[in-house]
């Protein structure tokens, strides 16, 4: 009874999550642009925004070499780095929302691996689109990864019609299994790109720049918007498609939004960061869990969440066996896939019981 009236209180008090929210975000950017092979001083990062953000001249000298290293290689990290991780986590919620399953999630629906063909065969072939130059690696990944999310709910549909979880799962690593043989095959013949294509899979958002910020921030911010009009819609279909129509839900049009949105988040993020798993599952199963499942609330919190998870996460990859850096997919599924175990079996055990 007290777990509840405090969640109600919680949920209740409409700026406290957006707050703490923002708070965790502001602490992991400032940590994750401090820290790393060369500590640099709080106080340092700040004069060092003060002059070249804000162009306010400041009494501390500061070495070049320390503005060099937080201005073009820390801070554009950690800000991809955000905006890879509020990709995924806002995809992963989106997900969950619409088909009605703690367990949705990019990586687990095989999403990101149609994404991550769709990346490597623009790199392999080195094709570029008229007219969209630089953003042909993902528009081709947004297009890919929708393909591939289309197939799977198709075979899902075709083996159960009630698309329960363990068959949506199934049909994920089915088309992931078949998807990461393609992969390989491309591996396989590549020559000069195998190092590009090798390092990219592996996850990472490392000297990626600038360039790869205005990539994906677009996408995100489309993205975004349109599901937030999609909000109310979400939690209503929670009801039920029947009674979602009831209530004036017009459920097809809600459907592609969704889908369209989650798969352009999707691919964005796999187009400049490469595969990273887990974070559209885990992040907003706990914003869940903390702040309810309002899509109101949950939709943004799980956006910023995801951003701040993974500014920590590449943080832990390029700093816990310094210098030699991990790529950052892996600490992603070290704390995944316990936390996917946990929820598949307590689901289990509800229905069981």
């Amino acid at each position: 009874m007290r777990k509840q009236s405090i969640r109600t209180y919680l949920s209740n008090t409409i700026a406290l999550p957006y707050i703490v929210a923002l708070t965790v975000v502001a602490l992991a950017m400032i940590v994750g642009v401090s820290m790393g092979s060369s500590s640099i001083p709080l106080s340092t990062v700040v004069h060092i925004f003060i002059q070249n953000v804000f162009s306010i001249q400041t009494d501390q000298l500061i070495d070049e070499s320390m503005v060099n290293i937080v201005m073009s290689i820390r801070l554009p990290r950690v800000l991809l780095a955000f905006c890879v991780g509020a990709s995924l986590a806002l995809a992963g919620a989106a997900f969950q929302g619409l088909l009605k399953n703690p367990l949705a999630d990019p990586y687990t629906l095989g999403v990101s691996s149609g994404a991550s063909l769709g990346a490597v065969i623009v790199i392999f072939f080195h094709i570029q689109l008229p007219f969209i130059g630089s953003f042909t690696l993902p528009v081709i990944s947004i297009c890919a990864a929708f393909v591939t999310l289309l197939l799977v709910l198709f075979f899902a549909r075709m083996a159960d019609r009630k698309m329960s979880v363990e068959t949506l799962i199934l049909a994920g690593i089915i088309f992931s299994a078949f998807l990461g043989a393609v992969l390989s095959l491309v591996i396989a013949l590549s020559g000069e790109e195998l190092r590009q294509i090798m390092s990219w899979l592996m996850g990472s958002v490392s000297m990626r720049g600038w360039a790869y910020i205005q990539l994906i921030v677009p996408f995100l911010v489309v993205s975004f918007v349109l599901l937030l009009f999609c909000t109310r819609e979400l939690n209503a279909l929670s009801f039920g498609e029947e009674s979602a129509s009831h209530l004036g839900v017009n459920v097809n049009r809600t459907k592609w939004i969704v889908l369209i949105s989650a798969s352009m988040l999707t691919g964005a993020a796999v187009a400049v960061a490469g595969t990273i798993g887990f974070v559209g599952l885990v992040i907003p199963h706990l914003t869940r869990m903390v702040w309810g499942a309002n899509h109101v609330r949950l939709l943004p919190l799980s956006m910023l969440y995801g951003g701040a998870f993974l500014i920590i996460a590449d943080l832990v990859a390029r700093t816990i066996i310094a210098p030699t850096e991990l790529p950052i997919g892996v600490i992603t599924a070290f704390i995944g896939a316990p936390i996917f175990s946990y929820i598949f079996f307590r689901r289990r055990r509800r229905k069981e019981g």
